[in-house]
């Protein structure tokens, strides 16, 4: 076998479509056009997205999807009956302990403590954030509270 003698396969090499050059090419006059319109045109077309004038969907899903704020903290809410229910007198209270009594599966997000319930013994309690009503009764049963960082 000679490189002179090398042939490409059968339909590997196929000429450019020369458009525009004279009817009996195949792609004369109109040059595979079609008659007219806006995708005849030099330069026509319309972008990708565009629904001929009515409000595209994505700008409709823009209003539906409101916003999304990104630097949210989503803080776990634990109620001073669950804390009444689990602890004794004098007990303290962290995110740890919470999760050994299976309050919480983890430690990994914040806690906020909410004042629905009473709480009638003193307590030391420690979490991230707490509403003004939990703190007022934790603090006018004789316990302290603690916020983290």
């Amino acid at each position: 076998m000679q490189q002179h003698s090398l042939k490409s396969p059968q339909g590997s090499k196929k000429n450019r479509k020369r458009v525009g050059r004279g009817d009996s090419s195949g792609y004369g006059s109109y040059s595979g056009k079609g008659m007219k319109g806006q995708k005849s045109r030099t330069g026509g077309g319309v972008r990708p997205g565009f629904e001929g004038g009515q409000l595209p969907l994505i700008k409709k899903l823009s209003a539906l999807r409101g916003f999304n704020n990104i630097f949210r903290r989503e803080f776990i809410p634990i109620n001073l009956t669950t804390i009444s229910k689990l602890y004794e007198k004098d007990s303290e209270i962290s995110p740890e302990t919470l999760v050994d009594k299976n309050v919480l599966k983890n430690t990994n997000s914040p806690i906020k403590i909410l004042g629905d319930g009473e709480i009638n013994f003193s307590i030391n309690v420690t979490a991230h954030k707490f509403s003004r009503s939990a703190k007022d009764k934790i603090i006018a049963a004789g316990g302290t509270v603690q916020e983290l960082g």
